[in-house]
């Protein structure tokens, strides 16, 4: 029984990386597809979106079952009820990657150069998308740590945009829907940073059973 049931939790963590993936390509793809101005590129991130949001939608099934039909023990009950966290996490970066590459669509080929700190903001959210997964693949809290610690260079990053869209919209009027266009994408990758953070929050929680909202 427990080799059957050990086997399922593998096939699930796999899904889970797979979906992780997802999430990682679909930021790359935005954020590639900005600072190219390239429209049909951006346009590849609504497909991804739809896997991402049928992959919860599989993963939950799959923790539910696993719940229902099996008999975990504590360390698995913290892994699959993190996992059924996550993925929603997961499946809110894919619908905020493409809200932004719906964004970019209507940019008629601009591509932010003017605010620099957005192209490393990009940088930086990617980043802490791909190492929250890292984290959960590996178990490494270590490496969980450093994804929340990283969210204070992302909200730094997305104060630099502001003032520069801020200088931006004193320079030149005519590009005040421009820079609201550009507002909203450093947004939506400040979003996607937070769900990084509560990706590698319940990473350190699947390992050590401890939340770190369960203490504020």
């Amino acid at each position: 029984m427990r080799s059957r049931f050990d086997e399922q939790l593998a096939l699930l963590n796999k899904e889970l990386i797979k979906m992780g993936s997802l999430c990682e390509e679909a930021i790359t793809i935005v954020s590639k597809a900005l600072t190219t101005g390239n429209v049909s590129l951006a346009r590849r991130v609504a497909s991804l979106e739809e896997e991402i949001s049928q992959m919860e939608h599989t993963i939950e099934t799959a923790c539910l079952k696993l719940l229902l039909q099996q008999q975990p023990v504590a360390r698995d009950l913290r892994q699959i009820s993190a996992a059924l966290k996550m993925i929603t996490d997961m499946e809110r970066i894919g619908v905020q990657a493409n809200d932004i590459s719906d964004i970019i669509t209507y940019l008629n080929g601009r591509t932010g150069a003017e605010c620099e700190s957005l192209a490393l903001m990009a940088d930086a959210t990617i980043k802490m998308v791909t190492e929250s997964v890292d984290a959960y693949v590996s178990r490494d809290i270590e490496l969980a740590h450093d994804v929340i610690a990283r969210d204070d260079i992302v909200d730094s990053y997305f104060d630099s945009v502001k003032n520069s869209l801020i200088h931006m919209i004193a320079e030149s009027p005519k590009d005040g829907e421009y820079a609201i266009d550009l507002l909203m994408i450093s947004k939506y990758l400040e979003r996607i940073g937070d769900h990084a953070v509560n990706i590698a929050e319940w990473v350190v929680f699947s390992v050590t059973g401890v939340h770190k909202g369960a203490n504020e």
